[in-house]
C-alpha cells in the first residue's frame, strides 16, 4: 500500500484488513470466538480502563467486526465506528450517549415506517420522545427544536419516497444549535453520499442492506464523524461529565475525537448487548468490496425503471429524486451527485387492487420486506411495512393505499421492465 490517498473503490477493499499475522490468510477470517486470551493482568487491566485498544469478549470486541468497523469509518471518512445487531439498532446506539429522560430528538418526517414507530412509541419508553417535522422546511426545523432536543435526525435518500435531504443545509441548522445531526446513509451509502463531508456528525447504516447487498446478513453500524465538541456546552453529561456507569470516566477528555465510539462501546455494547456476530460482519465486508460497481449499476437501472415508469399511463407518479420532475432533484447534485439511489415508490392510477395484482403477479421481482439486494424487490407499503401508520402518516410517508415500493436490482435492465410490465397489466 502506499502512502499516497486511494480512491473509494481501492478503500472498499483494503481499509482495515491486512493478512492474518498467524496465518497469512488474505481474506479477513471470521474469529467465532467468544473471548480473547489476557497476556497478564496488567493487560487485562489496561484493556478494561481503556488505556490499551485489543480483543475482551465478542460482546464489546471482535477482530472481524473491527476490521468491518475500521472499512466503514474509512469509506465515511468517520473517526471510528461501531457496529451492531441490525439498523434499528444502530439507530438506538446513535442515541444512547446522548439522551436522558425528557430529551427529544427532531426528526424528518420522511422515514423508513418502522423508525417512525421507533421513535414516535418505542423510545417512549426510555423516557424520550421524537419531534417529526417536514426537513425541507427549515422554520419548522428550528421552531421544533428546544432546549431538551439533543440531536436531529433523517435519512440521506429517504425510505421509501427516494426523496433526497439537503443534508448540509440542515446540518447547519444543527451547528447552530449546538447538537450533531445524525444521517441514515442506508439507501445512498458512502458510495454515492458523503454525510459527514456535508457536516453530520454522526451516520448510521442498516448493513443488511446495500452494504452487504445480498440479502444474507442482519446488522447496523454507526459512525462518529469525530468532529463535534461534546464538552461545548453541558447538554451531553455522558461524554463531558465523569460517566457513573464507567467508573466516572470522562470520555470527551480522556479520548478525544474517539469519545462516542469508545462509549458505545464501552457502555452500549456492554449493557444494551446490540452486537454484530462475527459470520455477519464477514459477509459484510464481502459484500463492501463490490460496493462502487454495484451502486453504478443498481442507480444507473433504477433511473432507466423510473423513466419507462413515469411515461406509462397505468402510472399515476413515480417519487424518485433521480427524476428531474421530482421535488428533491436540486438536491441531488449536493447531496448524492453520483445518482439518487435505486428504491422508490410508484403510485399506481387503479388504486390498491392495482398494487395487489401487481405483486401477485411479478416473476422477477422478489415480494419481501427487505431492500438493497442485488435482486430487485416489491412490496406495498401501506399493508406492510408501514401498516402501523395511521392513513395520515402514511400519506405524509407518500405511501398511500394505491403506491408500492421497489427496490431496483443489477439484473438486465429490460428484464426488469418487462417483469413490471406484465405484471402491472
Amino acid at each position: 500500500m502506499t502512502d499516497q490517498p486511494q480512491g473509494f473503490e481501492t478503500l472498499q477493499i483494503h481499509a482495515g484488513s491486512n493478512p492474518d499475522p498467524a496465518t497469512g490468510a488474505r481474506q479477513t477470517p471470521i474469529y467465532q470466538s467468544t473471548a480473547f486470551q489476557f497476556r497478564d493482568a496488567e493487560h487485562a487491566r489496561k484493556l478494561f480502563g481503556l488505556e490499551e485498544v485489543g480483543f475482551i469478549y465478542s460482546r464489546l470486541t471482535n477482530p472481524t467486526v473491527a476490521v468491518l468497523q475500521e472499512r466503514v469509518a474509512t469509506l465515511e471518512g468517520g473517526a471510528g465506528a461501531v457496529a451492531c445487531s441490525s439498523g434499528h439498532a444502530a439507530q438506538i446506539m446513535a442515541l444512547f450517549p446522548l439522551m436522558s429522560p425528557g430529551d427529544n430528538v427532531v426528526s424528518s418526517n420522511r422515514l423508513y415506517g418502522g423508525t417512525v414507530t421507533q421513535f414516535t412509541q418505542t423510545i417512549k419508553r426510555f423516557g424520550w420522545s421524537a419531534s417529526l417535522v417536514d426537513f425541507d422546511d427549515v422554520a419548522a426545523i428550528k421552531a421544533a427544536i428546544n432546549d431538551k432536543t439533543k440531536a436531529l435526525f433523517c435519512e440521506s435518500i429517504a425510505n421509501p419516497g427516494g426523496h433526497i435531504t439537503d443534508v448540509a443545509a440542515i446540518a447547519k441548522i444543527a451547528d447552530e444549535a449546538g447538537i450533531p445531526l445524525i444521517v441514515d446513509n442506508t439507501v445512498a451509502t458512502p458510495y454515492l453520499c458523503q454525510p459527514i463531508e456535508l457536516g453530520a456528525t454522526l451516520v448510521v447504516h442498516s448493513a443488511t442492506k446495500y452494504l452487504t447487498g445480498n440479502g444474507t446478513v442482519t446488522g447496523g453500524i454507526v459512525v462518529d464523524s469525530g468532529k463535534f465538541d461534546w464538552s461545548a456546552s453541558d447538554k451531553f453529561p455522558s461524554l463531558s461529565q465523569p460517566e457513573p456507569a464507567y467508573h466516572g470516566l470522562n470520555f470527551h477528555a480522556a479520548l478525544g475525537p474517539m469519545a462516542f465510539t469508545f462509549h458505545s462501546i464501552a457502555i452500549g455494547l456492554r449493557d444494551l448487548g446490540m452486537t454484530m456476530n462475527p459470520q455477519g460482519a464477514h459477509y459484510t465486508l464481502m459484500g463492501i468490496e463490490t460496493l462502487s460497481l454495484r451502486m453504478e449499476r443498481h442507480v444507473e437501472n433504477a433511473l432507466t425503471v423510473a423513466k419507462w415508469l413515469e411515461a406509462d399511463p397505468r402510472v399515476e407518479s413515480v417519487s424518485y429524486g433521480g427524476l428531474a420532475s421530482a421535488p428533491s432533484h436540486e438536491n441531488m447534485a449536493k447531496t448524492c451527485p453520483k445518482g439518487a439511489g435505486a428504491i422508490y415508490t410508484v403510485a399506481l392510477r387503479n388504486g390498491a387492487k392495482a398494487c395487489e395484482d401487481t405483486v401477485a403477479n411479478v416473476k422477477l421481482f422478489s415480494h419481501v420486506a427487505n431492500l438493497g439486494d442485488a435482486r430487485s424487490l416489491i412490496i406495498h407499503p401501506a399493508s406492510t411495512t408501514h401498516s402501523q401508520l395511521s392513513p395520515e402518516q402514511q400519506i405524509a410517508a407518500g405511501v398511500g393505499p394505491n403506491v408500492l415500493r421497489l427496490s431496483i436490482g443489477i439484473e438486465n435492465v429490460a428484464d426488469i421492465i418487462a417483469d413490471l410490465d406484465q405484471a402491472i397489466s
